[in-house]
């Protein structure tokens, strides 16, 4: 096993180090999702906990990692009679992206349950993490239904699988932690809430303390037992502390002071449901243990706020994460006179760690400003096209902001398909309703029971069988198909020309897009925009699955200049048959946001209506919004819709409450509303 870096040497980043220490101390706060960029020592951090726990006692062969002073009475391979155990390190377990749900949760051998009434059942990643750490790498880009799975086994502490009336049930209560780049994609509120507390983990910009950064992983890579040697004092001193807090804590009183501070800070900020509430209690009360009190004061209730509140304040992915801590402070001082669990510090320091050499300080806070609304213009005129502008962009008009989004009409593409998990396309998945039954191609996961007894019945006589029952054999076997949804690639083609510029419009189309990327965070789409102006067109933002950069692009988006319709729908092909190469199984929706207006360059219509024709001979589903206005409309969105073989829609169609039945299959009849 190699000699993990330590946790001690972590420069910086404590608010990383303390959410984690706390929930070694009471694993019942429920985790901790750090969230960052790349090279933030996110993994190193977690990886160098695990040799921080102490030991646990097992029973000896328990493939469960059962207490020995507690055994499970459930535990498969029980009944265990309590007594004396072996010891052994606490486990740190990771989950990779690409696991099954028989991986994770462990995995019923059906075959022999019905072929030879053998109940087998092969642990998964649950059960080696019981007692231990559970370590999800990029949990955002993990499939939903294993989060969910995930994290009800943290929050029930024990692990269930069911198969066809057979049932396994084992302990498993973990220490869990996610790390996440948000760039990446959100995970949904329901799953972010579900998690204890949340850092936000940024590089120091500081020189010296990426000096020390440096210095300190390249002595850990010319000698990692050296290096760990070194600091394996402040290292014992942390385990020694963990295990002092873990006995104080069932010691420490949560007064009622405490508890109207915590239930005043919730309200305060608005927070869905009582888990914050009950995270924010463990929290404060895991932060007075390890601090070696026995009373919870003001200042664990403002920590803990600061841990347990940031993420579950997020109602969609653009809103921007954190606590304002004016708010926070001014709603302590108003409830905390007069009880106990109060104190006169608002702005407490919790030591995080041990004061071991170049322990650093706090990591900056970051504030970068992509992306940010630049909509403080004011609406004044609208502007002209200009036909006669130079090579280029031609004359550009601040950014507008955008409208309120809105609940969108479900756009969808045709057909059957079988890209990733998600909620948008009808598709062929593992979780969904039946349709249907096949030969299992591999092992049997989904058994279909009745075409399994249909295929076996005909070959009773054959196998002996005159009486009731049923002999099954490995050949009767059969596996269930489901259909469920995808998640598909909405690459979005806005027209941003002069003929879109005027400022009510354009913000009214922004707002519409926003409204889709909202739909396309909540499906779980990846996303894609391509802008086009001027003389040309550009990839704004490479397909992503994090909804939240498209809308930063967005609100910074200039208007302005010429209309290169063609040279926008070439980009969108081009953009779909790169991502085709990297990700073929999930199919694409194109949503062109345009007046229809093709200007620039020799036979400008022409142009667009073979790119258009392009694009339809790929298949490729596509929606039309037509953001034409006036009394005197020429119908060009609607042409255009019915050269790419999709549909048209106005922005008022576009929202929920209007029409339904946008998309129609791409070879077959079209909606789209054609010029006469």
């Amino acid at each position: 096993m190699s000699t993990p870096f330590p946790f001690t040497a972590v420069v910086g980043q404590d608010d990383l180090r303390l959410a984690l220490l706390l929930n070694a101390v009471s694993p019942a706060v429920g985790g901790v999702l750090v969230r960052g960029e790349k090279g933030t020592a996110k993994s190193t951090a977690v990886r160098a906990l695990s040799a921080l726990l102490p030991e646990v006692a097992v029973v000896p062969g328990c493939r469960f990692s059962c207490d020995p002073g507690s055994p499970d009475p459930g535990c498969p391979d029980g009944p265990h009679e309590a007594g004396t155990g072996t010891g052994r390190p606490a486990r740190m377990v990771e989950l990779p992206v690409g696991a099954s749900e028989d991986r994770l949760v462990g995995a019923l051998d059906i075959e022999r349950a019905l072929a030879e009434g053998v109940k087998a059942f092969e642990p998964g990643l649950l059960a080696d993490a019981h007692r231990g750490i559970l370590y999800v790498d990029e949990v955002n880009l993990l499939h939903d239904h294993l989060v969910d799975l995930l994290l009800d086994a943290a929050a029930m502490g024990a692990s269930y699988v069911e198969r066809e009336g057979v049932s396994v049930r084992h302990a498993a209560r973990f220490l869990l932690v996610g790390t996440m780049n948000p760039e990446e994609g959100e995970l949904r509120p329901q799953l972010l809430d579900r998690f204890g507390l949340t850092v936000e983990v940024a590089a120091s910009r500081e020189p010296d303390q990426r000096v020390e950064v440096v210095r300190r992983r390249l002595a850990y890579d010319d000698d990692p037992a050296g290096f760990a040697a070194r600091w394996a004092g402040e290292e014992a001193a942390v385990r020694a502390r963990i295990v002092a807090a873990r006995a104080l804590l069932p010691s420490v009183r949560l007064g009622d002071g405490a508890l109207r501070q915590i239930a005043a800070t919730c309200a305060a900020f608005e927070v869905d449901g009582m888990r914050a509430d009950i995270v924010m209690a463990r929290t404060a009360t895991a932060l007075a243990a390890w601090a070696g009190r026995t009373e919870v004061l003001a200042e664990d209730v403002r920590q803990a706020a600061l841990l347990a509140l940031p993420h579950r304040r997020r109602r969609n992915p653009f809103d921007a994460p954190g606590l304002d801590e004016d708010k926070l402070d001014e709603t302590l001082e108003e409830f905390g006179g007069g009880g106990d669990g109060t104190d006169d510090d608002p702005d407490p320091d919790p030591d995080p760690g041990p004061d071991g050499p170049g322990g650093g300080g706090p990591p900056p806070q970051d504030g970068p400003d992509e992306g940010s609304p630049a909509g403080d213009v004011p609406a004044q005129g609208e502007p002209a096209e200009n036909g006669k502008a130079p090579a280029g962009q031609g004359p550009e008009q601040s950014p507008v902001r955008a409208a309120e989004p809105f609940r969108t009409r479900t756009l969808s593409v045709p057909g059957i398909g079988e890209g990733a998990a998600g909620r948008r396309s009808r598709a062929r998945t593992e979780h969904g309703r039946t349709t249907g039954s096949r030969r299992p191609r591999g092992s049997l996961t989904k058994l279909h029971l009745a075409a399994t007894v249909q295929a076996a019945a005909p070959h009773q006589r054959a196998r002996g069988r005159s009486g009731p029952g049923l002999v099954v054999r490995r050949d009767d076997l059969r596996q269930a198909t489901r259909e469920g949804r995808e998640g598909n690639l909405v690459l979005f083609v806005v027209d941003a020309s002069g003929s879109m510029a005027a400022r009510q419009r354009m913000g009214a189309v922004k707002g519409a897009v926003l409204s889709l990327l909202l739909d396309a965070y909540q499906r779980r789409d990846k996303v894609g925009l391509v802008t086009f102006r001027g003389s040309a067109a550009e990839v704004a933002l490479p397909p992503t699955s994090s909804v939240d950069a498209a809308a930063a692009r967005l609100e910074s988006l200039p208007t302005g200049g010429r209309t290169p319709l063609a040279a926008g729908l070439l980009k969108a092909h081009e953009v779909l048959r790169v991502e085709r190469l990297r990700d073929p199984a999930r199919r694409a929706l194109v949503v062109v946001v345009t007046d229809g207006r093709a200007t620039g360059g020799a036979e400008p219509v022409a142009l667009a209506g073979r790119a258009a024709g392009l694009l339809a001979a790929g298949q490729v589903a596509s929606v039309v919004v037509d953001c034409e206005s006036g009394p005197v409309r020429l119908g060009l969105a609607g042409r255009l819709a019915g050269e790419l073989g999709g549909a048209a829609v106005t922005l008022d169609e576009l929202r929920a409450d209007s029409i339904a039945g946008l998309v129609r299959d791409v070879q077959g009849t079209s909606t789209s509303r054609r010029a006469a």
